[in-house]
């Protein structure tokens, strides 16, 4: 979360006249996803990694049931009530979202909350920065609660996805979510249930760069995920039995006449980049895999993003080309695509990468592999 202000202490007299301070704070991390990238609606598998930019929210009980935040990076406040369910201001109001989420599961606030968030994560730029948020607001509120919550990992990525997508039947799906809350590197298998397997390589830094573009997320993630669900769903209907889970490239030719060629492309992109993320998890679960196999991975996986999503775009292509130039062992677009960030694997050359990036006109960050959703708590008297 960068550098953190002090947590603003609640003061109230116990019982027994002493004073008690109450404190909570909780954070969760942006992500990058490694392969798999437009998968996780699809039911299909991702590979994603929690990064060293945060987002939090830290704050006290406000002794009447409200939330009162304070959000100084988009320079707004915002105050609602917490005594009973909630209308929506916008189409994207997450945070009233989450207390709806949250109340539903048994929450009450009769001493609400007062908050602020801060954050280093670049806002709609691919880097799940509006789920970060939610997943740390989730943690934070659900502490904050009567019931004094403290969730699992798991329970805080599905709480915070039904208040981010399902409560406004949004098009995403549930990786943001999963990797923010749970952090590392996660392989996250998106059948009936979400089976999350936590990978331990060790890789070292990646540069993420920001391209500045505006991204129009929800429009990209429906436009592609419309067009790859209403052919999986033609194909089942003519052939009858269609899974993208199993369905292998080699039979695409034998489709002829139920696609055309842009559709062909598109479903052979989908189906290439589950091998390519399935091949990826095989060397992840090395200590320390092969870096110049896994950049060259990742090559592949934007090659086709570029090419058969057709989801990059001409700028981050160059950051990627000068990225790959400086050192880098691979580099790919990174979120939903149409402009944000990309990232570069640059375990050896990072600072070369960075002045790359920066020749380009983007906007770069050397990050890490970080932890999950973290949850701190303080009473004292």
């Amino acid at each position: 979360m960068g550098r953190q202000s002090a947590l603003v202490e609640s003061v109230r007299p116990s019982a027994r006249g002493r004073v008690t301070v109450r404190r909570v704070r909780a954070s969760a991390p942006g992500r990058v996803c490694l392969f798999g990238e437009h998968q996780d609606y699809l039911g299909l598998p991702v590979i994603a990694a929690a990064i060293s930019l945060r987002i939090g929210v830290e704050g006290r009980p406000a002794g009447r049931p409200v939330a009162a935040l304070s959000l100084p990076d988009v320079r707004a406040t915002l105050e609602f009530s917490l005594d009973r369910p909630l209308a929506y201001d916008h189409p994207r109001d997450y945070l009233r979202a989450t207390a709806n989420v949250l109340r539903r599961q048994g929450c009450t606030w009769r001493e609400g909350c007062e908050g602020t968030f801060r954050g280093s994560i670049p806002i709609n730029a691919g880097t799940s920065s509006s789920s970060a948020m939610v997943v740390a607001w989730t943690a934070f509120l659900a502490a904050m609660s009567d019931q004094r919550m403290v969730l699992e990992p798991e329970q805080i990525a599905h709480l915070a996805w039904q208040a981010e997508v399902e409560e406004f039947r949004e098009p995403g799906g549930k990786m943001d979510h999963y990797s923010s809350a749970i952090g590392g590197v996660v392989h996250l298998d998106f059948g009936t249930n979400v089976i999350a397997t936590r990978l331990k390589p060790t890789l070292g830094a990646f540069v993420l760069g920001d391209s500045r573009e505006p991204k129009d997320t929800t429009r990209i993630l429906a436009n592609v995920k419309d067009r790859v669900v209403g052919l999986s769903a033609r194909l089942r209907r003519e052939l009858g039995g269609f899974d993208l889970r199993d369905c292998q490239r080699a039979e695409l030719p034998s489709f002829q006449g139920l696609l055309d060629g842009r559709e062909r492309a598109l479903v052979d992109g989908t189906l290439h980049n589950r091998d390519i993320t399935l091949e990826a998890r095989s060397l992840l679960a090395w200590d320390v895999p092969d870096g110049r196999a896994l950049g060259a991975m990742m090559n592949e996986h934007q090659a086709v993003l570029r090419d058969a999503l057709g989801i990059s775009t001409p700028k981050i292509d160059r950051m990627i080309d000068a990225a790959l130039q400086a050192g880098a062992l691979g580099a790919k677009i990174n979120g939903s695509g149409g402009g944000g960030c990309m990232f570069a694997y640059a375990p050896d050359h990072a600072e070369d990468v960075v002045e790359a990036i920066e020749r380009e006109g983007g906007v770069p960050a050397i990050i890490r592999v970080d932890q999950g959703v973290m949850l701190l708590e303080e009473e004292k008297s």
